[in-house]
């Protein structure tokens, strides 16, 4: 008597060679789930957690230098609503001190980072080098100056202002490095609404000019 693989026609290895296509589309399938909801998971990080930049200029130092590459954490002001000046889930305000991330508002394809010098309310003026808040000596323990000389009101605002006060929803920003630095002495306040996140560590940092990584910069946070 004929055997049943015999009476159906079917031949023995059938079984095994389509098992295996089957097996690696499964497994193809797989990966490419665990790919998507990788980049799915990151997009949402990057858009609403932590983001990561990289200092290209001098403006920070020598709280930051160019080369170092940090994290910031996007969640503290709050989600930003598009085309709205609001924010929703926030923790806080920027406060003076705290050092930003946010669009240049000459041009927001480009991000700026500062330190937060004026909340909404002050007036800011700086006299001789000097930074006076509400009226007081504001002096931040990061800053440094680099340039000896004085530059006149009538020629530059860099050393000499007349007195700024600060609108609702913005905030007044100046770089660490101030005879070296681009900010809100020259341009202007950044909107509440252009704020991308506070910067909180340095994760990595490499120095350009003599081709070598900066041990002891990574990983400190950021004040």
């Amino acid at each position: 008597m004929e055997s049943n693989r015999y009476q159906t026609g079917t031949d023995p290895g059938e079984d095994t060679k389509t098992a295996a296509p089957a097996r690696k589309k499964h497994i193809v399938r797989e990966y490419a789930e665990s790919i998507i909801i990788a980049v799915i998971l990151a997009l949402i990080i990057r858009t609403l957690v932590v983001q990561a930049f990289k200092i290209p200029s001098a403006s920070m130092e020598d709280t930051m230098l160019i080369g170092d590459h940090l994290l910031v954490n996007k969640f503290i002001y709050g989600l930003r609503v598009p085309f709205v000046d609001d924010r929703f889930l926030k923790i806080r305000d920027p406060q003076r001190g705290d050092v930003i991330v946010f669009e240049y508002p000459e041009d927001p394809s480009k991000d700026f980072i500062k330190r937060v010098i004026g909340t909404p309310g002050d007036t800011i003026q700086v006299i001789n080098k000097k930074v006076y808040v509400n009226g007081k000596l504001y002096v931040n323990p990061h800053e440094v100056h680099k340039e000896s000389d004085m530059i006149p009101e009538v020629q530059n605002p860099r050393d000499n202002t007349q007195p700024i006060k600060v609108p609702e929803n913005s905030y007044f920003v100046m770089g660490d490095n101030r005879d070296r630095s681009y900010d809100s002495r020259f341009w202007g306040f950044v909107k509440n609404d252009k704020i991308k996140g506070l910067a909180f560590i340095k994760y990595w940092s490499w120095d350009r000019e003599k081709n070598r990584v900066r041990w002891n910069r990574i990983g400190r946070t950021i004040e």
